[in-house]
């Protein structure tokens, strides 16, 4: 095939590159080509990489068009999620699949899940100790977890619900650097030598979280599920249109999609948004005066509206967005992309990242500056931190919803500080993009001034 501004390296080297330091390997490519370049990071296969906001318009607006997306391409992810979630399905199943999924993660549910959210924060949060430095990531994590657990799940107690936080916390440290997540991408990795190897030890996590995602679906089968509000409840109630419910494959495949794509990744921007806000002060005092000005008993609907926090939020998954790429597209006919013409079977990607660095959209893009957000508005095409086009993300609602109002209740009621002044930068998290350092942070004390307490109470 005839492809775009092709990256010259052996395959290997690139692709060994592209695992270890994705971040230098998209800026080394783009100031090579700074709008379009192909790789051969796919076992050999090309991937066309395009961060232009126009390309990428084109791109997910032509979906099921000039160009498909198959969920057979998200085979790197089917270890970890199986082949029956929304990712790996294409065409009317995926179309079917979605419709399905979005209504839990909107409207009055959200609502419901709103003061969950505060109260299990304040509860992981009042459990460190003063001046203790201790890994924010972690905490983030902590919090995640258990809002997954109770608003999706609908477990928040008991041996079952002990043993599925520990064995999903042990899955995600498995992917905590480039390293242990190399067998997602070498699939001659993937070879069962025991605990003592990465892949043995994933197979054998992956057992125990089976065993227990099962047991409580076969529970809650026997359960009246009318007057419950978790999304596990609602996925069970839902029918397709001939009528027939998710299967209890299809239901565990979507709860894994929901626990590794949903609370791994809010986990990760939450941990950069507390470096930010206190590696910046200004950043901190602008946010605590927003909060402060609610006074007391707000709503956290009202919360989650304010826009300088809003402006944080995006800013954080602008810099270093979660997810670096979008979804792969196919060409299915020939088109021309930026002067370039592509084939009918390319492997095309938008490339968020790189997307976001763009100096003609976002100057000095390395800065950590709110106050871009609050100055103009960018297009979806601009700025998409969960993607788009028929990928969108479903869980983004609750994601940015738990974001705010996690920083919110940690910001109004702790006085917090780095306890580590070295710069954080992004490290390979799985396919996601983390802090290397995990960010490091002590509480100094409880907040003299608490207008936001009610945050909590609700």
């Amino acid at each position: 095939m005839n492809l775009p501004n092709v990256l010259r390296a052996p395959s290997l080297l690139q692709t060994l590159h592209w695992v270890a330091d994705p971040v230098g390997y998209m800026e080394k490519s783009a100031q090579q080509y700074p709008d379009i370049f192909s790789a051969p990071i796919l076992g050999g296969k090309h991937l066309v990489f395009i961060n232009h906001p126009q390309a990428i318009q084109e791109i997910l607006t032509s979906d099921r068009k000039r160009f498909i997306a198959p969920g057979r391409v998200n085979h790197i992810l089917s270890p970890l999620i199986g082949d029956a979630s929304v990712i790996m399905l294409e065409g009317d199943r995926h179309k079917r699949r979605r419709q399905l999924l979005m209504p839990p993660f909107h409207g009055e549910r959200m609502r419901a899940y709103g003061n969950l959210i505060c109260q299990l924060t304040e509860r992981v949060v009042s459990q460190r100790a003063i001046a203790q430095p201790f890994n924010a990531r972690s905490m983030m994590q902590e919090i995640s977890l258990q809002v997954i657990l109770e608003a999706v799940f609908g477990v928040c107690e008991g041996e079952r619900f002990e043993q599925l936080r520990a064995s999903i916390t042990q899955m995600c440290e498995l992917f905590r650097n480039p390293l242990g997540a190399s067998f997602l991408f070498f699939p001659w990795m993937q070879q069962d030598l025991g605990t003592w190897m990465p892949w043995g030890r994933f197979l054998r996590n992956r057992e125990n979280i089976d065993k227990l995602l099962y047991a409580e679906i076969a529970d809650r089968r026997q359960q009246d599920l009318r007057d419950r509000v978790d999304i596990l409840s609602l996925l069970m109630e839902t029918r397709d249109e001939d009528g027939q419910p998710l299967s209890d494959s299809e239901l565990r495949d979507e709860l894994m999609t929901l626990l590794f794509a949903g609370h791994e990744t809010t986990a990760t921007a939450m941990a950069w948004a507390l470096y930010w806000i206190h590696h910046q002060p200004e950043v901190r005092e602008k946010l605590l005066q927003e909060l402060d000005a609610l006074g007391a008993n707000p709503d956290p609907m009202s919360i989650v509206r304010l826009p300088y926090l809003s402006a944080v939020c995006n800013e954080t998954l602008r810099l270093y967005p979660v997810a670096m790429l979008t979804f792969t597209r196919i060409v299915t006919e020939p088109v021309e992309l930026l002067g370039y013409p592509l084939e009918p079977g390319m492997s095309v990607v938008g490339c968020i990242y790189l997307l976001h660095h763009r100096e003609d959209l976002y100057p000095n893009s390395h800065e950590f500056r709110p106050e871009r957000f609050l100055e103009r508005q960018f297009s979806p095409f601009e700025f998409m931190p969960f993607g788009g086009g028929a990928r969108r993300c479903i869980g983004e609602a609750l994601a940015v919803a738990e974001m705010k109002l996690v920083l919110a209740t940690v910001l109004s009621r702790y006085q917090l500080a780095l306890a580590d002044s070295r710069p954080e930068v992004p490290r390979r998290r799985g396919v996601t993009l983390g802090p290397s350092g995990r960010v490091k942070i002590q509480i100094l004390g409880q907040r003299t001034t608490r207008p936001s307490e009610a945050i909590v109470s609700g």
